[in-house]
């Protein structure tokens, strides 16, 4: 498994066919703009992916995932050792129109990262404003950075 990094910091494990997927994705939506809806059925689709953005401060990793027009009770929050799952599904609406463009994502969802440290799972938070799910997990005890003062 590749890594992705920014500077020093590792921000999250980078799966090469999460790469792909978005790439499909985004071949599908080309192809859909262009020549319709495709003939395949939304309910057969792998999950797709929101977009996130994982951060570490001094005593918490928090991610924030893009998720605009779900509602809190769309949307499960797992924590299974360090591994976050961020997952639900959004419902196409009943129309009684013929589409003619459908740009908008819907079906199931999800986001997985593997935290780079140890975490304190008993105080994770989880908020959605605005279309955007902020989870913070804080840091173990053990794992957050200690001062250690220098005698002369």
């Amino acid at each position: 498994m590749l890594t992705r990094r920014r500077g020093r910091t590792e921000i999250t494990p980078l799966s090469p066919l999460r790469e792909f997927q978005d790439l499909y994705d985004r071949l599908d939506r080309l192809i859909s703009a262009t020549m319709g809806e495709m003939m395949l059925p939304r309910e057969t689709e792998t999950p797709w992916m929101p977009f996130a953005d994982v951060c570490e401060t001094e005593d918490s990793f928090v991610v924030e995932a893009d998720l605009p027009g779900v509602t809190k009770d769309q949307i499960d929050v797992q924590l299974s050792d360090r591994e976050l799952i961020i997952s639900g599904e959004v419902k196409e609406e009943e129309r009684d129109a013929r589409m003619h463009r459908r740009t908008r994502r819907t079906g199931e969802f999800e986001f997985r990262t593997m935290l780079p440290g140890e975490i304190d799972p008993e105080r994770v938070d989880a908020k959605l404003r605005d279309g955007v799910l902020t989870v913070t997990i804080p840091k173990a005890q053990t794992a957050r950075p200690r001062h250690i003062e220098v005698s002369a």
